[in-house]
């Protein structure tokens, strides 16, 4: 961990002139050694939660991601030729989510190749908030096709077509299932820590359901020749795709929003910061996510002595690493309370 301290100048301080400062910065620029370091504190016994450690996607990602991608396609093309013939809107709606499929593959795997992207001048982050764009992204897509799905369902109900081939149906939506099924398999480990990778896994679980429901419809229609079945499904498969999107959306949206990340306890972070030695003031408390996989901290501390500071900034480093996650903290010391003209020591200023 490398420490930057800036001596007191005594006027370039934004916070007045009375408050002398160290910075302690850990993010992308600083790092001298390899990130893959952060990948040992899997074992760590405190539960951070879906974002609470630094987790990096293994490069094999990426080719999971174009395997997935050229075999969903290749689905597709069937099911929306059969869906057609067969005049199921079950399958064709299921064609429809498995297009949202691709598209929510691609920029998954889009955004996880641009999160890897190193700093520069201009992004001194990199580019790891794309990673946040295609989670939201894709929860956005899913909900738009599946109220496209459910309008026409509704419109079939209402007006019924040609009968449905049942028995087409039940073959096509079963080979759905091995392909989604697999795709889903492949992500599974990789949604646990990742909300972009969360989101394309998602995109391929619901529509593996989708289409073993899908073979169920057209059991049923084979079985008691209830052309009405069909549309009916489809409404449910669509609610059901809602209901597993709705906590994708609303994850991804706080995380743009720079809310903080799910599994990080603010209360806790404030009570180790202020229970440090001489600590006697804590403002300007931040926590945010910087991708689907990183969160970042600042802090102003105020202490009655700055001898061992870059003692303890190396401590508070570590330990927020291995407590809470927080894998980019960056901790400004002051010497003296900035009790008048601090703009940044109330509650909620930036």
């Amino acid at each position: 961990m490398l420490l930057n301290t800036l001596p007191d100048t005594g006027h370039s301080h934004d916070h007045g002139p009375q408050c002398s400062h160290e910075d302690h910065h850990h993010g992308p620029e600083t790092h001298d050694h390899d990130e893959h370091d952060h990948h040992d504190h899997e074992h760590d016994d405190h539960d951070h939660g879906l974002f609470g450690h630094h987790h990096h996607a293994p490069d094999t990602f990426g080719g999971i991601f174009a395997i997935s991608m050229l075999l969903n396609s290749a689905y597709l093309i069937i099911e929306a030729i059969w869906g057609v013939l067969a005049h199921s809107l079950a399958l064709l709606a299921d064609a429809g989510h498995n297009l949202s499929d691709i598209l929510a593959l691609g920029a998954a795997w889009l955004a996880h190749t641009l999160a890897k992207r190193a700093p520069s001048t201009r992004y001194t982050y990199g580019l790891r908030r794309s990673s946040i764009l295609a989670a939201l992204s894709n929860a956005v897509i899913l909900l738009v096709v599946t109220g496209g799905i459910a309008w026409e369902a509704i419109l079939r109900l209402i007006y019924p077509t040609e009968a449905v081939s049942a028995l087409t149906v039940m073959i096509v939506a079963a080979l759905g299932i091995l392909v989604n099924g697999g795709t889903a398999l492949l992500l599974m480990k990789g949604q646990q820590h990742d909300l972009n990778i969360r989101a394309a896994f998602l995109h391929m679980a619901t529509d593996a359901v989708a289409s073993l429901a899908v073979v169920i419809t057209g059991g049923l229609v084979l079985l008691t020749g209830l052309q009405w079945l069909d549309p009916a499904i489809s409404l449910a498969i669509s609610a059901l795709i809602v209901l597993a999107t709705w906590s994708l959306l609303r994850d991804s949206l706080d995380m743009a929003l720079d809310a903080v990340p799910k599994g990080v306890d603010m209360q806790a972070i404030e009570a180790y910061l202020l229970a440090l030695p001489d600590v006697t003031g804590l403002h300007d408390l931040h926590v945010w996510a910087m991708s689907t996989t990183e969160t970042a901290l600042t802090a102003h501390l105020v202490r009655t002595e700055s001898t061992d500071n870059d003692s303890l900034l190396e401590a508070i480093g570590e330990t927020l690493k291995m407590r809470f996650g927080i894998i980019h903290p960056t901790i400004q010391i002051e010497t003296v309370r900035c009790d008048v003209g601090c703009a940044q020591q109330e509650f909620g200023s930036v």
